[in-house]
């Protein structure tokens, strides 16, 4: 599997249409994983603006797209201690972001079935994060409803992905979905 930084989730019947809009951004590559792509760019800030840009013009040109997940930090892994060591290393580079503030891990898991559980996963991310910050004198805090951050935790078989979403990103951006 190629190297990505974003996951792109389509409608069913969406493909063509997916690869005639998003290919202009980068190489699209399928996935074993039922309407799901990984994409590589090398323009991040270029697609969201355009994308958003596109969705405010015409959005009926768009129904095709269900999500798309850009992300900052990937990896590969073969057990779910792996996964975690790895996560815990990519999310401490936001601590100093979260210091203060509410936040919480959202994860979406294709692939590992039974060895890997999203809400699992999500709870240990959350919870080291907590105690990360407590031990730097800058508690945060977990909000579901309107948080300041959301780190958003894609993984695709053995690939891992991770990013930082501020709530104005969020607002900014309405095909970022984490619920």
């Amino acid at each position: 599997m190629p190297q990505w930084n974003a996951v792109v989730s389509v409608y069913e019947h969406g493909w063509k249409e997916v690869f005639e809009r998003l290919g202009a951004f980068g190489h699209l590559t399928k996935t074993p994983f039922l309407n799901v792509l990984l994409l590589a760019t090398d323009d991040i800030p270029t697609l969201l603006h355009k994308l958003r840009e596109g969705m405010g013009n015409d959005p009926a040109s768009w129904s095709f797209l269900s999500r798309l997940i850009p992300v900052s930090h990937t990896f590969t892994f073969q057990s779910a201690y792996a996964f975690e060591k790895m996560a815990q290393e990519a999310i401490f580079n936001w601590l100093p972001v979260l210091a203060g503030h509410s936040f919480y891990v959202r994860m979406r898991r294709r692939g590992f079935k039974g060895k890997l559980s999203s809400q699992d996963e999500e709870r240990f991310l959350d919870t080291i994060l907590l105690e990360a910050l407590e031990k730097r004198g800058s508690a945060g805090r977990i909000a579901f409803d309107d948080p300041d951050y959301i780190i958003a935790v894609e993984t695709v078989g053995s690939w891992a992905g991770l990013s930082l979403w501020s709530r104005e990103d969020l607002h900014q951006y309405p095909f970022l979905k984490f619920d």
